[in-house]
């Protein structure tokens, strides 16, 4: 009998050390793929963000544009102005902002890029301004607001379809400075000058705009001259 219970804890008895553990080896192999996956995911995410960052400023800017044309249409009122128009004003000289305004000056006149109802300045449904910022010359146009973009994001170029020609201020020997584009009812079809001129004989067409992030990556809003309004362009001719 002793001889077989003897014989079953010789059975039951593991074979080598039974509290043998990892090795240094096991550990460091561990912890060198804990690191690689970690790199990869903080470099992943953080690509992640810029990108959604930079998509969402051009977002911003087509809301911005949205509202113009919304206030517009819409014929909301500012101070003694019921028929004004709105738009927003870019400018080759400050690429981190763009200004949302009222188009209230000058006054209803025939030579206006709204021109005169058959009844004359003093219709109600004449419309003042010249579809342009004024106030950047110091006139009477009432901004709105201003959007700065922030993030490290700014309006790298801008560019007006023009008698079917592409004008951009990136280009060599660019005139190009200041863009401004503007809704009024009830006409639903975008009028954009270029320079703080509007030109009824050779008008543009269509607008891009590009974004681009210090950290990388391009964004492109497009306006055309029928109101519609893309956030996500591929990109600016």
């Amino acid at each position: 009998m002793e001889s077989a219970v003897a014989f079953l804890s010789i059975a039951r008895t593991p074979r080598g050390n039974p509290r043998r553990g990892f090795t240094i080896i096991e550990l460091l192999v561990v912890l060198a793929i804990i690191g690689i996956l970690s790199v990869i995911v903080i470099v992943t995410q953080s690509s992640f963000n810029k990108t959604l960052t930079l998509a969402n400023s051009a977002y911003d800017v087509a809301l911005v544009i949205r509202s113009a044309e919304t206030y517009g249409l819409g014929s909301r009122a500012t101070g003694v102005d019921a028929n004004a128009g709105y738009g927003i004003h870019l400018s080759s000289s400050t690429q981190d902002a763009l200004t949302l305004f009222a188009d209230t000056y000058p006054g209803p006149s025939d030579t206006s890029c709204y021109g005169l109802p058959i009844e004359g300045a003093d219709a109600p449904d004449a419309k003042p301004g010249n579809c342009a910022d004024d106030t950047v010359d110091g006139g009477p146009d009432e901004d709105i607001t201003t959007f700065n973009l922030g993030n490290g994001i700014y309006f790298s170029d801008f560019c007006a379809d023009v008698a079917d020609s592409w004008q951009c201020v990136s280009d060599d020997g660019s005139t190009l400075s200041s863009l401004d584009i503007v809704f009024s009812r009830p006409n639903a079809d975008t009028r954009m000058s270029i320079n703080g001129a509007y030109d009824a004989d050779f008008p543009v067409t269509a607008a891009c705009i590009a974004l681009t992030s210090l950290n990388g990556g391009e964004r492109f809003v497009s306006v055309s001259n029928a109101g519609q309004i893309t956030a996500n362009s591929a990109s600016c001719p």
